[in-house]
C-alpha cells in the first residue's frame, strides 16, 4: 500500500495550487519544495499581473500566501529535493537527497524550468532590480526607458519587439554577426525603429547604481577584445530556459528541448503521472497559466485515483496469512 494518493514536487504556482487542489480534495496531499522554493516568483520584485491585486503584490508575498493557503487545507510541506525516482513501478517510489523514500499513487510533476543566465554574477545579484528574463511580466516597468535584450533566436526577437510598446529603445546584444532566429522575426525585427542591433558582442558586466538599479552594461567585442560601456535602465536575458526534467528522463517522454511532453490536459505517458506549469509549457510561461495547469493536474490526478480498484481488506489479510 502506497504512502501517499498524492505526491506534488515542486512548490512554484503550478505546484502549490496543485497541492491546494489537491488538500480540498481530501487527498492528503505530499508537496516537495525542491531546490528552488516559490519558483521563480521568489526572484521577482512587484508583481503586477496576478488577477485580484490592483496595487500589485511582491513575488515572495505571493508564493507565502499561497503555501499557506496550501498548508491551511492539509498540504504537508517538506523542505528537501528528490535524489531519484522510479516511475516503472506501482506505487510509484520517491527517493529524497536525506535517504528517506515514499510511495505514491499518483505524481505531479511540477519542477518548473530554468531561466539560462549569463554567467557574470551581475546579472544574477541585480535580477528583479533590472535584470529580468520575462518581458511580459516585467516590461510595463520600463516605460519610456533605454534596455537591453540579450539572445539572437526567436525568443529574444519576440521580446524585443514586445518591449518597444515600453521602452524608448531596445538593444539586442548578440555574441555573432547574424540572427539564430526565424527570418519572419528577423525580418519584423529589422524593420522595427526602436530596435538597434550589437552586433559579435557579449555582456561581461551588467552596472548599478547605488540604489541597486541598472544603469548599464560593459560589453565586449567578441572579435576586437575592445570594451565599451552601455548606458541603459534594464537588461531581459533570452537566451532560453531549461526544463528541471533530469529526474525524468527514460521514464517520461520529453520532447527535443526537454519538456515533459502531456495529451489530453496534464497527462504524461505514465498513467498516474502528471505535469503541470513551466515543466511542460514552453510557450506561455506565466505565473497565472502555470497556476491553472496545477488546478488541471490536481483534477486530473482526483479522476485517475477514482478509477483505481480498491484493495479489499479482508483479501489482503487472508492473503498475508496464507
Amino acid at each position: 500500500m502506497a504512502d501517499r494518493k498524492v505526491v506534488i514536487i515542486g512548490s512554484g504556482p503550478a505546484g502549490l495550487t496543485a497541492a491546494l487542489y489537491s488538500a480540498r480534495a481530501n487527498l492528503s496531499p505530499l508537496l516537495i519544495e525542491g531546490l528552488e522554493a516559490g519558483g521563480q516568483l521568489m526572484l521577482t520584485t512587484m508583481v503586477e499581473n496576478w488577477p485580484g491585486f490592483r496595487d500589485g503584490i511582491m513575488g515572495p508575498d505571493l508564493m507565502t500566501e499561497m503555501r499557506a493557503q496550501a498548508e491551511r487545507f492539509g498540504t504537508e510541506v517538506i523542505q528537501s529535493t528528490v535524489a531519484s525516482v522510479d516511475l516503472q513501478h506501482r506505487p510509484f517510489t520517491i527517493s529524497l537527497a536525506d535517504g528517506r523514500q515514499i510511495t505514491t499513487e499518483s505524481l505531479i510533476v511540477a519542477t518548473g524550468a530554468s531561466a539560462r543566465w549569463l554567467d557574470i554574477d551581475s546579472d544574477r545579484r541585480l535580477s528583479g532590480h533590472g535584470v529580468s528574463t520575462c518581458a511580459t511580466c516585467d516590461g510595463y516597468f520600463f516605460r519610456g526607458k533605454p534596455i537591453a535584450v540579450v539572445g539572437g533566436g526567436d525568443s529574444a526577437m519576440e521580446e524585443a519587439i514586445y518591449l518597444t510598446k515600453f521602452a524608448s529603445k531596445v538593444i539586442v546584444i548578440h555574441r555573432r554577426e547574424s540572427l539564430r532566429a526565424s527570418k519572419i522575426m528577423q525580418d519584423k525585427a529589422f524593420a522595427n525603429p526602436k530596435i538597434e542591433f550589437v552586433w559579435d558582442s557579449e555582456i561581461v558586466e551588467v552596472k548599478d547604481v547605488s540604489k541597486g538599479e541598472v544603469s548599464g552594461v560593459v560589453v565586449r567585442n567578441l572579435k576586437t577584445d575592445a570594451l565599451s560601456e552601455i548606458a541603459l535602465d534594464g537588461v531581459f536575458i533570452a537566451i532560453g530556459h531549461t526544463p528541471n526534467t533530469s529526474l525524468f528522463r527514460g521514464q517520461l517522454e520529453l520532447d527535443e528541448t526537454g519538456y515533459i511532453i502531456t495529451r489530453d490536459g496534464t497527462r504524461t505517458t505514465v498513467p498516474g503521472v502528471f505535469a503541470a506549469g513551466d515543466v511542460q509549457d514552453h510557450v506561455y510561461r506565466q505565473a497565472i497559466t502555470a497556476a491553472g495547469s496545477g488546478c488541471m493536474a490536481a483534477i486530473d490526478a482526483e479522476r485517475y485515483l477514482e478509477h483505481l480498484p480498491v484493495a479489499d481488506e479482508r483479501t489482503d489479510r487472508a492473503a498475508s496469512h496464507a
